[in-house]
């Protein structure tokens, strides 16, 4: 009974939510905080973002937090991604899962965009003076397993973004489901994410002073703007597996506030669950979107009671240079 009222009370959240996150082309570019959109890890992102249904490790807390219910023992995850235009992301992660609790994680992700020379209207090539943004995400996650089907998550998220003389403070949440109808190997998941406030920027960085008729000092008042939130539901299928070998195939769909909906399909092979091939698409018809093939892979190294994980995933990009990530996974 519990189970049953559990799917239903998921089922109305996701159609009451699915309205406020309609795609729409009119809203391209009007949601800000888009450092919460970056992917941390290299298995979702090698796999096209498409593990909603199947999220592993701590990847599954930005992917869908209810799959870090499934966690075992203690593991920390740090992950490098050299972004466009000499801008650097790093993100650092530990969960420990507590015995008749739950599961409990911190994370930090760090957006570094490096030095800038500041630009006026009386010096439009630079004054000389450098300032460097920076954007932090810090979020605590919880997860548990309510029973042998159902798995549930929730982050919370503190924001702040930081340019030059203005900054932005928010908080925003995930909610996340996971469903093992234990037929067959196949798993579904729904996750909400990046729900929460309007942010504002402020600061004497909008503060003005002006000559022309006599000393006027003015100050500007900065309009809020959303966060880019969006809502997933995922399928995911072991297609093959036969003795130490196995294929999963899985697919999402993602519909946005901020922009046209888009889907996700992903493959893992797996051989002896210590090698790892993976691949992804991701399409939308949105006529600007810059995301398309990925692919990546990974190697795990048994160390006595720890296992070392090295991962890799590469994403096609337009316009910009493909995205790389480095993932480092310790689970003791």
């Amino acid at each position: 009974m519990k189970l049953r009222t559990l799917m239903i009370v998921t089922v109305l959240l996701a159609v009451a939510s699915a309205p406020a996150f309609a795609g729409s082309g009119t809203k391209v570019g009007t949601a800000g905080g888009q450092e919460l959109l970056i992917p941390i890890g290299s298995r979702g992102t090698a796999m096209g973002g498409a593990v909603v249904a199947s999220p592993t490790g701590l990847e599954a807390i930005y992917w869908n937090p209810a799959g870090l219910a499934t966690l075992e023992g203690t593991e920390a995850m740090f992950s490098h991604q050299p972004y466009f235009a000499d801008i650097d992301i790093n993100f650092f992660a530990i969960a420990t899962a507590i015995e008749g609790f739950g599961t409990l994680g911190l994370s930090a992700k760090v957006v570094n965009i490096g030095d800038i020379e500041q630009t006026t209207y009386q010096a439009i090539e630079g004054n000389g003076k450098i300032f460097s943004p920076s954007l932090s995400v810090i979020g605590v996650t919880y997860a548990r397993a309510l029973t042998a089907n159902v798995g549930l998550g929730i982050n919370g998220y503190m924001i702040n973004e930081n340019v030059f003389e203005v900054s932005a403070s928010g908080l925003a949440f995930d909610f996340g489901v996971t469903f093992d109808p234990k037929w067959r190997g196949l798993q579904m998941g729904i996750a909400i994410k990046n729900y929460g406030p309007d942010m504002t920027f402020s600061g004497p960085g909008f503060d003005r002073s002006y000559e022309a008729a006599g000393r006027r000092d003015l100050a500007g008042k900065a309009v809020g703007f959303s966060l880019p939130s969006h809502f997933n539901i995922g399928l995911s299928y072991p297609l093959y597996s036969q003795e130490r070998s196995s294929l999963l195939v899985s697919g999402n769909f993602r519909s946005n506030n901020f922009s046209e909906d888009h889907w996700q399909g992903g493959a893992e092979y797996s051989y002896d669950n210590k090698y790892f091939l993976r691949a992804g698409y991701n399409y939308s018809q949105q006529t600007d979107y810059i995301y398309g093939f990925s692919a990546g892979g990974g190697l795990t190294v048994p160390l006595g009671t720890t296992k070392l994980t090295f991962e890799y995933a590469w994403t096609q990009t337009d316009v910009f240079s493909d995205n790389k990530y480095l993932t480092l996974r310790f689970n003791f």
